[in-house]
Parts: structure tokens; sequence; C-alpha cells
């Protein structure tokens, strides 16, 4: 067993004081992706955080050359070595890792996952055709997530999510990723991301650079939705928009204008939601704006 430096932690990660456990193991030849020829120079060291929270996006550093593979993906690391992926709110680890080396040889890597306490709310007396749809609406919402869905499976080399992200807009938090309400009884989804009180109109900044990947005003559920690319599965929407600035395929910068607060959609009053992602895998936006570079 090997140690390994801990780095890149997010906030709520444990104290790394323990190491990474990494295992040599036998060297396999891949059929379908051939590694990179590793230089000379090239750092051989394999550094993971010891352990992680629920609804992280973590950071690892690779040698540069290496395949990762990790829940069933393929992570490509950047030309400087480092992998990233997100931690779902549910999951429990360990996380296994494979890394390949570019000379064929395989270590396993694991990852702790540090779990967090998610509030339940009730509430009871909500109309049942806002709790259950009636097929038709029911329908369309499906129509449209599925839409959601596929431009989060985008996966492309641009490193945007390695920028230090920062507020879309400045408010309260109005509601927190991972919290879970239950009407009349009927347990619904974990909320997806985090909402921020702020004025009707209020201008939403990109938290970092981008491509925008999806665009639409008028999403039964959402309203004005806009998802943005980061790069290597990493994603933000922002939802119930009342303006929309940007269009599919624009390459973004941070702070720039992509639309404007409001209450579209499902809301009972403005707000931004602030969703991120990793692929499927949903993550905490606040725990995003805390890492530290």
């Amino acid at each position: 067993m090997k140690c390994f430096v801990v780095a890149a932690a997010l906030v709520w990660l444990t104290a790394c004081a323990s190491s990474v456990n990494v295992k040599a193991a036998a060297a396999t030849t891949t059929a379908d992706i051939t590694p990179v020829p590793a230089a000379a120079a090239v750092d051989q060291r394999i550094v993971f955080p010891a352990s992680a929270s629920q609804g992280a996006l973590v950071f690892g550093k690779v040698p540069a050359g290496s395949i990762v593979r990790y829940a069933g993906r393929v992570l490509r690391p950047t030309p400087y070595g480092t992998v990233v992926f997100g931690i779902g709110r549910d999951e429990s680890g360990p996380l296994l890792f494979d890394v390949q080396h570019a000379d064929g040889r395989i270590e396993s890597a694991s990852i702790a996952v540090t779990p967090r306490d998610w509030p339940i709310e009730r509430i009871d007396g909500v109309p049942p055709s806002t709790v259950n749809p009636p097929p038709a609406i029911a329908e369309r919402i499906e129509r449209e997530q599925a839409l959601v869905v596929a431009a989060r499976e985008r996966d492309d080399d641009r490193a945007d999510f390695a920028q230090s992200f920062a507020w879309p807009v400045q408010g309260r938090i109005s509601g927190r990723f991972g919290n879970q309400r239950v009407y009349n009884g009927s347990a619904k989804s974990p909320h997806s991301g985090m909402d921020i009180a702020a004025p009707q109109g209020t201008p939403v900044l990109a938290p970092a650079a981008g491509v925008v990947t999806f665009a639409n005003a008028d999403l039964y559920l959402t309203g004005g939705t806009v998802l943005l690319d980061h790069g290597h599965g990493v994603s933000s929407n922002f939802l119930h928009l009342s303006r929309i600035d940007v269009k599919v395929g624009d390459r973004i910068q941070q702070g720039q204008v992509i639309g404007a607060v409001g209450a579209t959609g499902r809301a009972t009053g403005p707000h931004l939601h602030w969703g991120m992602n990793w692929f499927d895998v949903r993550i905490d936006p606040l725990l995003v704006l805390e890492r530290k570079p």
C-alpha cells in the first residue's frame, strides 16, 4: 500500500490525515483506449482526498497520460493530470478508482464518503394536481426533462470547471441542496440545487466560463432554463429565469450576463435556482463556491 498526498479537498471534506488507499494491480491492456506515452519527467503521484462529502465536486491528480476509470466512466485527465468527478447526495462509498499508467500498470484507489444530514420538510393540504400532475402535464414534463438530461451528457476537453466559481447573483439562500419535501405524505425528489432569493429582473452572471448547451424560456417546471457546460461533464443550470440573453453554442466568460431572475415555471416567487451536475450526478453549488483553489 502506498501513501499519497491529500489535496484539492472541498468544504466539508473530513480531515485528510489518513492516506488514500492505493493498491498496485497487474498490468492490463485496453482494447479501445490507448494511453498517451509518458514523458521521462512526468510526476507519477496519484493524489486524491482521503474522504469527501456527499454532494461534493472532487478534484484529483494523476500522471499525465493516465486513464482513470470510475463509476462506469473513463475520466480523461487534463494536460496537467487533473481529473474531476461528482459525489451524489445519497452516495455511501467507498468510491473505487482504477488508474492505468501510460506503461500499462494499474493502481487502485479508494475515497471514503462523509455523510451529511438532510432535512425533511412535511407540507400537507397541497392541491393533489400540484403533487401529482395529470397525465398530459406529466408527459410534457418527462419530455422536457429528457432534453435537459441529454444536454448534461456533453463531455469535452475544456477545463472551465477548474476556475474559482463566483455567485451568479447575491442574495439570501432560500433553498438548500439536498433538502427534501413531503407533500400530503408523498415524498418528492430532493432539492437539486441552491435557491437564491433576489428581485425580479436581477442580472444572472455566469459563475464560471462555459458553453451554452440548452436554453428554453418556457419549460413547465423550471420556466426559463439555461444550461452552461464547464467541461469534463461539469455543468450549471439556471432555472425560473424571466429573460434569457444567450443561445445554444455561445461561449460564455465568467461574469457575463446570461439572463435575469424570475419566477417562471412552477415558482412561488422570484429567485434563482442554481444547480450543478457532473453528468447525471447532482452536486451542491455551495460546496463548489467554497472550494479553495
